[in-house]
């Protein structure tokens, strides 16, 4: 049982991984060099699909990570797994101080209603982003570690 909750735990968080390196490294680019508005108007659909799911799946992952913690107490591997939450835990506390108040109000946005300083808004955004991902990154390959 120990083991198919460690394979779980860790498919979870590493599509996880998988999907904000794509926002970061992929999603973000392209929105980027979109012209005019367009651009903007997808960054605020992304925000409202993926700010829907994302709560869950963070706290979902942490949740997978506490129990696997729990479970193999004894096992090998168990620090690893603890640092790996608390890497998690460090990402939903930095996603809810610092990135969910940029997006709560991004994906509110139209040309229209948006202020002026949008961009330097999804700059910080991105800036925040970023180490969320390498932080996320680093709690995925810790758990990749505690099973080997």
């Amino acid at each position: 049982m120990l083991n198919a909750l460690e394979v779980i735990t860790t498919v979870v968080v590493g599509v996880m991984v998988g999907v904000e390196f794509s926002v970061a490294f992929v999603l973000n680019p392209i929105l980027n060099a979109l012209p005019d508005d367009t651009g903007q108007l997808g960054r605020a659909h992304g925000g409202r699909m993926l700010g829907a799911v994302m709560p869950f799946w963070y706290i979902g992952s942490l949740v997978l990570v506490a129990v696997w913690a729990i479970a193999g107490w004894h096992h090998h591997g168990t620090g690893l797994v603890v640092t790996a939450g608390a890497l998690l835990l460090f990402s939903v506390i930095m996603s809810l101080l610092l990135l969910v108040p940029i997006n709560n109000r991004n994906k509110t946005w139209t040309p229209e209603n948006r202020p002026e300083d949008w961009k330097e808004q999804m700059n910080r955004w991105e800036r925040f982003h970023y180490v969320r991902v390498a932080v996320i990154i680093a709690a995925f390959a810790l758990l990749v570690a505690a099973l080997a």
